[in-house]
């Protein structure tokens, strides 16, 4: 058994960003900009844009978090992400997600500029990942992929089971595998018999929020296991969705939780706010 060690891969990453930002500013003046629209108090959304802020500085980027009360109105949030789309130092715009029940997300999500959307939520960049076309993809599903590269596991010709359908995680998850030329299945809160489809993977990718769904009877000998959960457990440890204990012995390849997908996602966050910055100078 082999960890897949996200932290190591995305500091790597994070290097090499920092080096090609640098680059960007000598040569075309620009420096990369985020920004983030925060909305509500949820202790997790600020811990995460806390990280991402962070990353920011590591690297280099200018950033700036637009801070927004649980009761704000909708005409105010996009007004906040018109103004981004048109603000020529903001290369890349994320809306940290979920926001509060008020708001109509999918509109937000449509609302951002294609070409500034480094979470790759808009329907123009999901329609582009699903024919296989160029564009920003969603950076958990992507890191996850940047990781499989690094151990040099290729998709190809595997059966891969995807567990959860988001549109943030799952559905693009599988769109990528298939991209790969992996047989995928995804399964859900409705699938019936999870553990037949599992037993049955090559690859498993859990992405559900559910501490200890996928246990050791349902993970067949030298399969690669990918946790994308992150749960707090009852004792306060954060844990994956997958019973890493009792399953590890049983893979050839298994990330951890944390140090696994998580710090992938923030290293390709920057990846990407990166490359809308390398084309933004080109255009300008």
């Amino acid at each position: 058994m082999q960890i897949l060690d996200g932290k190591a891969l995305a500091k790597k990453i994070e290097d090499r960003v920092a080096v090609d930002a640098k680059t960007l500013k000598e040569t075309t003046g620009r420096t990369p900009g985020l920004a983030v629209i925060l909305v509500g108090n949820d202790p997790a959304s600020h811990a995460y844009v806390s990280m991402k802020k962070k990353a920011c500085d590591r690297v280099g980027f200018y950033s700036v978090t637009h801070e927004m009360p649980a009761d704000i109105s909708q005409d105010a949030i996009e007004n906040t992400i018109k103004m981004m789309n048109q603000n020529t130092s903001i290369d890349g715009i994320l809306i940290q997600l979920p926001l509060p029940p008020q708001v109509d997300t999918t509109k937000l999500l449509e609302l951002v500029a294609p070409n500034k959307d480094v979470d790759g939520f808009h329907p123009y960049n999901v329609g582009r990942l699903t024919t296989g076309l160029e564009g920003f993809v969603p950076c958990t599903p992507l890191g996850v992929m940047e990781l499989l590269k690094e151990y040099n596991i290729d998709p190809k010709g595997m059966n891969a089971v995807v567990v959860g359908a988001s549109n943030i995680v799952g559905k693009p998850m599988a769109a990528l595998l298939l991209n790969a030329d992996a047989t995928v299945q995804i399964t859900h809160i409705y699938t019936k018999d999870l553990k037949a489809c599992t037993l049955n993977a090559d690859i498993i990718l859990v992405g559900a929020g559910v501490i200890n769904l996928i246990k050791e009877d349902m993970v067949k000998e030298g399969a690669i296991v990918i946790d994308i959960g992150i749960n707090r457990a009852p004792d306060g440890k954060l844990v994956g969705d997958v019973d890493f204990k009792n399953v590890s012995s049983k893979c050839s390849f298994i990330t951890p939780v944390p140090g696994g997908v998580g710090p992938m996602t923030i290293a390709m966050l920057l990846q990407n706010t990166l490359r809308a910055a390398q084309a933004h100078a080109k255009e300008s």
